[in-house]
C-alpha cells in the first residue's frame, strides 16, 4: 500500500501565501493557507495508506489530524527537500503539497499494477502531485522549481529513467487571489472555500 506524503509550511502570517498579499493581508493570507492545509490533510486522511506522514517546516498546530507522522523538512532547495522526502520511504510513496485544497481522496487512491510513477501536472506549469512505486530521490534532485517548465522537467526526468508514467488530472495551485476563488468555486464544500467566503463576507461589511 502507498505512503501519502505531504510537503507543507506552517501557516504563519508572512511565511506563507505571500503572493496573496495584496489583496489579501499576511494574517488573512496565513488563514486561507491553513484552511487550505486543513483540506488537503482531512483527504489524505480518508484515502486508503500505509502511511500518512506530514513532512513539515514548523512545527504542528490544532490543523494536524490524528494519524499522521510529522518529519521535518530537509534543509535546501525544494528539490532537495521532495528528494530527502522520497528518501524517507521505503515503498511506493505519493506525494502532494498544500497548494490544492480541492484534492480528493479519490485522486490520490492510486494504483501500481504497470505503473512506475504518477504524475499530476498543474495550471501553471508545476506538478501537484508525483508518486514513485520505488522512491529514488536522485529522480528529483536537480530538477528546476517553480518555474512555468517544472513540470515537463519533471516528467521528463521520469520518462528517460524509462518509468511508466500514470498521469492525474490537471489541478489548480493557489497562489493568486484569482486562483484562491477558481479553487473555492470548484470545491465549495471545503474549509478553504468556507475561509474565503468569510473574509469575502468581512470585507463588504
Amino acid at each position: 500500500m502507498t505512503t501519502l506524503l505531504v510537503i507543507a509550511k506552517e501557516p504563519l502570517p508572512g511565511r506563507v501565501k505571500t503572493r496573496l498579499t495584496p489583496p489579501f493581508t499576511p494574517v488573512e493570507a496565513a488563514a486561507l493557507a491553513e484552511a487550505a492545509l486543513a483540506d488537503t490533510l482531512a483527504a489524505v486522511a480518508a484515502a486508503p495508506a500505509e502511511r500518512r506522514v506530514l513532512v513539515l517546516d514548523g512545527r504542528p498546530g490544532p490543523w494536524l489530524p490524528p494519524g499522521f507522522e510529522v518529519l521535518p523538512q530537509s534543509a535546501g532547495t525544494l528539490d532537495e527537500r521532495l528528494a530527502a522526502a522520497f528518501g524517507a520511504c521505503a515503498g511506493p510513496a505519493l506525494l502532494i503539497g498544500m497548494d490544492t485544497p480541492q484534492v480528493t481522496p479519490e485522486l490520490l487512491t492510486v494504483g501500481w499494477d504497470g505503473y512506475d510513477a504518477w504524475f499530476g501536472p498543474a495550471v501553471d506549469g508545476g506538478f501537484w502531485a508525483l508518486g514513485l512505486a520505488e522512491p529514488d530521490p536522485e529522480l528529483l534532485r536537480g530538477v528546476p522549481m517553480s518555474l512555468p517548465t517544472t513540470g515537463a522537467a519533471q516528467y521528463g526526468r521520469l520518462s528517460s529513467a524509462g518509468l511508466r508514467i500514470g498521469r492525474l488530472p490537471a489541478l489548480r495551485d493557489v497562489d493568486t487571489a484569482e486562483d484562491a476563488r477558481l479553487v473555492a468555486a470548484g470545491a465549495p464544500e471545503g474549509a478553504f472555500a468556507a475561509r474565503l467566503a468569510a473574509l469575502a463576507t468581512a470585507v463588504r461589511r
